[in-house]
């Protein structure tokens, strides 16, 4: 996998790595769709078990301050991702 993976699945949304954002740094009331997840097999597993798979549609409810969670919802269910998970999570922001 690794990059061929990764610049393959960049090719398919259409965007480039520059036009992509962590999760943790985007604000309530975001929407996009998930490029790729940074991570070892057991944390891609995790995030791919609450439904948080690449090319799926996210939206941010809540980004809490100082370090809090960050509240998406995906696949029509809430989800609360600590600020280190959302930070590995990287989205490509839709514009409205």
């Amino acid at each position: 996998q690794g990059i061929r993976y990764l610049r393959s699945h960049l090719s398919s949304l259409n965007t480039r790595i520059e036009d992509v954002k962590p999760l943790s740094s985007l604000p309530p009331g975001s929407r996009g769709i998930v490029a790729f997840m940074v991570g070892g097999y057991g944390f891609i597993r995790r995030l791919a078990d609450m439904g948080i798979t690449p090319g799926i549609e996210i939206s941010v409810l809540r980004n809490a301050p100082l370090g809090g969670p960050v509240v998406v919802q995906v696949r029509g269910s809430s989800i609360a991702l600590g600020r280190g998970v959302a930070s590995k999570v990287f989205i490509k922001v839709l514009e409205d």
